[in-house]
């Protein structure tokens, strides 16, 4: 099983998780809210897909600052991970997606192995904090359901189907 773990203020980010649930197939992925469950059920899970939207300016959305010292207490080795980002890439320019890339900054400080990384073109935004080293890609699925919601859909599948080999899923 898949655990897609995520936090939603305004219901976008809760919406894309059922999204990749259902892509993924239900039978093979398993929906947590953190302001819900918190974050013990990390440990029940060996693949792991994280969900997380930017707030403000380059913030933790709120659902997750109340856990975020947490995760430094797991142990990530052996997980594989996946990230998944929202933001605003015209309004917040220069932090598009950077809670994204501060949550995967703190998972891999852990052990994680981490898939899914996803290209930058067809996005406008000054900087990330989400970017691989060689600024080419995400370190994750990058969505903006602000400005551009109408590719969110081919952005879920596509990257669904990418993800899906080394989850070892029948996407």
């Amino acid at each position: 099983m898949i655990a897609i773990i995520y936090g939603s203020t305004t219901g976008n980010t809760s919406d894309i998780a059922v999204k990749v649930q259902q892509h993924l197939g239900a039978d093979e992925v398993d929906l947590f809210d953190v302001k819900d469950i918190g974050l013990d059920i990390i440990d029940a899970y060996d693949r792991i897909i994280f969900a997380i939207p930017t707030w403000d300016y380059g913030e933790v959305q709120e659902d997750w600052e109340e856990v975020w010292d947490q995760i430094d207490n797991f142990d990530f080795t052996d997980k594989i991970t996946a990230f998944i980002g929202l933001g605003d890439q015209l309004g917040y320019a220069e932090w598009f997606v950077d809670a994204m890339g501060m949550l995967h900054d703190k998972v891999v400080a852990r052990g994680a192995s981490v898939i899914g990384h996803w290209p930058v073109e067809g996005y406008e935004f000054d900087e990330s904090v989400a970017l691989t080293k060689d600024k080419k890609h995400f370190i994750g699925l990058a969505l903006d359901e602000d400005t551009q919601r109408e590719l969110t859909d081919e952005r879920i599948e596509q990257w669904c189907q990418i993800i899906s080999v080394d989850l070892e899923v029948a996407a």
